[in-house]
């Protein structure tokens, strides 16, 4: 029995490690990103690039690779007014969230995944969400996947697994599984390919990729990496 996997593939640290991750599971993997009018639109210019390097780099996980596919979600910019949506200061909100968290977005993204996934009769939903390093957003909680995976199963009849692989580490042990999985050459694809800066930087190149340095997701894509050499040092 051929087992497949759909993963939400945005071109970023955590959903390049999550390919990964089921690329080393999975026989059958396809991937989905979202354009939701994000300021770091230039994420999705990565996602071809990390999946041919993907593919050129572990011959072992090239055939698994399956279909691609962007979806155009351009009602959330419609109706955010967020630090991910709009050209505004990143801050913290009266509502004790970053004003980076964009209401509704995981719940667009994993109804829309599982309708791909239930065409394609896949059951197991990949995403990189995390309640480690999770900057707060109530979507990214175990408690929302769970319900998110009720949700889906009740409303569209299947047994769908919404596996979400870094949801109990840190940025820093999110490195380490990549060198897990890919080793020295999974890593260079990250700090090369990936893009995870919020406010779309990719003219610097810092030790562990491109970015502002200075958004939150830079930082603490930084401190994650700077733990993670330390650990390997010893």
């Amino acid at each position: 029995m051929t087992t497949r996997a759909l993963v939400l593939f945005s071109g970023g640290q955590d959903s390049t490690t999550c390919l990964a991750w089921a690329l080393s599971r999975y026989d059958h993997v396809s991937t989905v990103g979202f354009d939701y009018g994000q300021r770091h639109g230039i994420e999705l210019q990565c996602r071809a690039p990390i999946i041919q390097r993907i593919k050129t780099a572990f011959r072992h996980w090239a055939d698994k690779i399956g279909e691609d596919q962007v979806i155009k979600l351009d009602l959330v910019q419609q109706i955010s007014a967020t630090a991910l949506t709009r050209d505004v200061a990143i801050a913290m909100g009266t509502n004790g969230l970053p004003n980076t968290f964009v209401p509704g977005r995981n719940i667009l993204f994993f109804t829309v995944a599982a309708a791909i996934a239930y065409r394609g009769g896949i059951a197991a939903l990949v995403a990189g969400v995390c309640e480690t390093d999770y900057s707060g957003y109530p979507d990214c909680r175990d408690e929302f996947v769970k319900a998110m995976q009720a949700t889906l199963n009740l409303g569209m009849a299947q047994r769908f697994n919404i596996e979400t692989p870094l949801m109990w580490i840190d940025k820093a042990e999110s490195w380490a599984l990549a060198h897990e999985l890919g080793g020295d050459e999974l890593l260079d694809i990250i700090r090369e390919e990936t893009h995870t800066c919020y406010l779309g930087d990719r003219t610097v190149r810092h030790i562990w990729g491109y970015g502002c340095g200075q958004c939150p997701a830079c930082k603490l894509r930084s401190q994650g990496h700077e733990k993670f050499i330390t650990s390997q040092a010893r």
